[in-house]
């Protein structure tokens, strides 16, 4: 079983960047296909991208292609966020996510097994 721990997270302006990075340990981290979800208060997880077990292949939601990019680095057990040219509309909580399947279509909360807590990115304008 994979234990997630998310940092990076803060205030960030308009327009600024901010990475968050995913720190995996209990498991055999390349094994899992990764994802970040985002979330606001009353409202579900929402998807913001995915990446496979050797980084080969990402997928993101398209209101942040261009802008985010996700990357994993398998030696050190470190899944990335990195958010650029950030908007009001991206503030929320960030988590990270693993499951053992995995694939484009996995957008889903529920096709995640294992989730980090998630630190919150408030965007100021």
């Amino acid at each position: 079983q994979v234990h997630l721990v998310e940092s990076g997270g803060g205030l960030v302006q308009v327009g600024g960047s901010l990475r968050l990075s995913c720190a995996a340990s209990g498991g055999s981290f390349s094994r899992y296909f990764m994802g970040w979800f985002r979330q606001t208060p009353g409202k579900e997880r929402d998807f913001v991208a995915s990446i496979s077990r050797d980084g080969s292949s990402t997928y993101s939601t398209d209101s942040v292609t261009g802008r985010f990019t996700i990357s994993r680095d398998n030696a050190t057990n470190t899944l990335y966020l990195q958010m650029n040219s950030l908007k009001p509309e991206d503030t929320a909580n960030y988590s990270c996510a693993a499951t053992r399947d995995g694939g484009s279509s996995y957008i889903r909360s529920r096709h995640y097994a294992y989730w980090g807590r998630g630190p919150p990115v408030p965007v100021s304008s």
